[in-house]
């Protein structure tokens, strides 16, 4: 699809322009974090703890008197690491073992399928605190969980596509003209099968995004200090008839953030379907 094509069907929807908003925000606040925080983030500036928000702390402090504001902020920069390390990983898992799966055929095709069967046999969200309590919980551990525990998906969606454009005509004519396996893979399949996949990996960021959170949230994430949505929540969990903005304020970056992804994700999805009119 051409490029001024896919901007033009992108631009009509207006959600996915509210979604395009709404990552851009984000990203932004992430970059400018430590110009917009005015105090910091892993110390507490206020002897008194719980602070309701006010002109000096926008969204107040929590128990440890910290400026919630600020932690959002960095939290950001930290939920957005994540996403986008953690399907990095798993395009690549995913997309590697789909190729391959696809094109060989037979056993290798059976093989990475009933592999990918079984991981996704497991609940993720299981899986993932499985795996992260079998080790001492960290940020690059939270990374590589959340990057393997997805590429089931992303290997069985670009396995349906190679099984489609492998049995195109052009395909079979450069198999019978000699081309190599890896030429046929690198210059008619990748091609082919980019698009769901970078649709794909654009809604698993909200996913990845969740993922984290609910693993900082149980304490198998992000370790204290270091800001995280997650565990700002958790941290809140018992404070909310008192002080509940320790907890509303993550919580509402963590609904933005993934409803963003999501309508981004939807709008490309409908961008590059070659059916649409």
């Amino acid at each position: 699809m051409h490029a001024p094509l896919f901007w033009r069907r992108l631009a009509r929807d207006r959600w996915a322009m509210v979604g395009l908003i709404l990552v851009i925000a984000l990203v932004a606040l992430a970059a400018a974090a430590p110009w917009l925080a005015r105090g910091d983030p892993l110390r507490g500036a206020l002897a008194d703890s719980v602070h309701p928000p006010s002109r000096a702390f926008l969204f107040g402090t929590d128990v440890q008197g910290r400026d919630v504001f600020a932690r959002v902020l960095f939290g950001a920069r930290l939920s957005l690491s994540v996403g986008l390390v953690s399907q990095t990983i798993a395009c690549a898992l995913g997309l590697a073992l789909g190729l391959v799966a696809g094109y060989a055929g037979r056993w290798v095709d059976a093989g990475v399928m009933r592999l990918a069967d079984v991981t996704l046999a497991f609940p993720s969200l299981l899986l993932l605190i499985a795996i992260a309590a079998a080790v001492r919980p960290s940020l690059p551990l939270v990374f590589v969980v959340i990057g393997v525990v997805g590429w089931a998906g992303m290997a069985r969606l670009v396995r349906g596509q190679v099984l489609v454009v492998r049995a195109l005509e052009y395909v079979q004519a450069a198999r019978a003209l000699g081309a190599s396996d890896a030429r046929i893979i690198a210059r008619h399949l990748l091609p082919n099968v980019l698009a769901p996949v970078v649709v794909a990996a654009t809604l698993g960021i909200g996913g990845a995004i969740m993922a984290e959170a609910a693993l900082s949230f149980v304490g198998l994430g992000a370790q204290p200090p270091t800001p995280s949505w997650g565990a700002m929540v958790a941290d809140g969990r018992d404070l909310l008839r008192v002080a509940p903005w320790v907890s509303l304020f993550p919580g509402v970056a963590i609904g933005l953030t993934v409803l963003g992804v999501n309508l981004l994700g939807d709008g490309l999805r409908d961008a590059l379907d070659v059916r649409a009119r």
